[in-house]
Order: structure tokens, then sequence, then C-alpha cells
């Protein structure tokens, strides 16, 4: 059974940084692109950012860009969402998901779903 579990999160200050791990399990995910998502209290699920199977290939929403990085080790199937300068609006549970095929944006074009984590930014 392929499984998807997110770690890192926690409380940290505005202006801090985290680090975000979603470890994959059950099937390699060396061929699968890899998003990270977000979901605020009262909010709808949205992307964050997204990389290729190769990790050549990135995306990121605006409001994370610059500020936050993707990036992947293929070799222990784990993706990482590195966050810096954060800030109260990037508080949100942090889902980690996959496609195979190429980056996309879209909640629906991801197959599997991990558990989420809990970031929480206070000012």
């Amino acid at each position: 059974q392929v499984q998807l579990v997110e770690s890192g999160g926690g409380l940290v200050q505005a202006g801090g940084s985290l680090r975000l791990s979603c470890a994959a399990s059950g099937r390699t995910f060396s061929s699968a692109a890899m998003g990270w998502f977000r979901q605020a209290p009262g909010k709808e699920r949205e992307f964050v950012a997204a990389i290729s199977w190769s990790g050549r290939d990135t995306d990121y929403a605006d409001s994370v860009k610059g500020r936050f990085t993707i990036s992947r080790d293929n070799a222990k199937n784990t993706v990482y969402l590195q966050m810096s300068s954060l800030k109260r609006e990037d508080t949100a549970v942090y889902y980690c998901a996959v496609r195979w095929g190429g980056i996309r944006r879209q909640r629906s074009e991801y197959a599997i779903w991990g558990q989420g984590t809990q970031v929480t930014v206070s000012s």
C-alpha cells in the first residue's frame, strides 16, 4: 500500500524557518511528480509547490515564491519543503501528494495524499 507521511511541522515565530519532509513508502516515486498543498481553517486546500520526478522542474504559488523551496531525494523517496521568512498567513495544515506525470497545480491531478502536518506561525 502506498503511503505518504509528512513531518516537520510545528510552531514558529514570524520570520522563522521550518523544513517539512514527506516520506513515501510502498512504491518507488522516482517517476512521480510531488506536490505540497496547504489548507488554512475555513479555506480551501491550495497549491504551494510542486517538483518533477527529476527535480529539474519546479513550480511555486506566487504567495510563497522566493521564500519556500521544494526539493527531493529519490534515493530516500522523500520530498522536502524548506520554508523561510514565514508569515502568519502561512499557518495551515500542509499536505504532500503524488501524481504519476508532470507537475500540476490542481488538487484533482494528484492521486495520493498524506495526512498532513500542522504549521503555525505566531507574530
